[in-house]
């Protein structure tokens, strides 16, 4: 059995999934919930930003906040952070000071600039393929202690379970709108070379090999010709007789 935390953690995430209508949506909702739980835990105003890595993607990234969802990114820019170097050794790292750490000199300055005092970077475990973490901000320096940082751990541990689901979800539907919009051209298809058969007192492999030429000739996409002829069909009497 959970801790009375993780238990809530599980069921606003698990309300996260269910309302969230694509992955960037998702990892809004998330960064405020995580913000929120954060800023519950340190006793201060924290905001956090997220970003996602996808194979062969570009990273997606989102924030409780305007300025999080843009020192996330400016991070993601200079390539080096608090953030990065937790993914890299997949583990929380602290920024306690911006005034008094040295290890990231450029980012600090942004920091620094933008009145941010202090960042933990924590790791979401997904795939080899795929990789993100949250990325929390606060206006005070020293705010993430051991506790807080533990209590960040437990989050993320539940946020990565949650949104390697939301992934699957996506992906799930994504493949289900290719398949659908697949099974349509070829419905299209079907029918146009249904008009040429009957036009030109053909088989369908002659009719669709008229209508890959016509298609070739015309430099126009095959789905697209197809279409074509039926909107003729529903206008009136159509000639489908091609030229070479």
């Amino acid at each position: 059995m959970g801790t009375p935390s993780n238990d809530g953690d599980f069921v606003q995430l698990h309300d996260l999934i269910i309302g969230s209508t694509n992955v960037a949506d998702f990892l809004t909702e998330l960064s405020t919930v995580a913000a929120s739980t954060l800023g519950d835990a340190a006793g201060v105003f924290i905001e956090c930003g997220v970003t996602l890595r996808r194979h062969k993607r570009n990273a997606t990234i989102a924030g409780s906040s305007g300025r999080a969802a843009m020192l996330d990114k400016l991070e993601q820019e200079l390539g080096d952070g608090p953030c990065i170097a937790s993914l890299e050794a997949m583990k929380p790292v602290v920024l306690s000071n911006v005034g008094t750490d040295t290890r990231w000199p450029a980012y600090q300055k942004v920091l620094a600039e933008n009145d941010c005092r202090s960042v933990l970077g924590v790791p979401l475990a997904l795939d080899e393929n795929q990789a993100a973490a949250l990325n929390f901000f606060a206006s005070q320096a020293d705010v993430f202690s051991a506790g807080v940082i533990h209590r960040a751990e437990g989050f993320a541990d539940l946020a990565g379970r949650a949104l390697r689901l939301a992934l699957r979800i996506a992906d799930a539907q994504n493949l289900a709108d290719d398949l659908k919009a697949a099974m349509a051209n070829r419905t299209a298809i079907d029918v146009a070379c249904g008009v040429i058969m009957a036009q030109n007192r053909c088989t369908q492999d002659e009719a669709m090999a008229l209508l890959t030429k016509a298609s070739s000739h015309r430099n126009q996409k095959l789905r697209e010709l197809a279409g074509e002829i039926i909107g003729r069909v529903s206008d009136g009497p159509v000639t489908t007789h091609f030229d070479p």
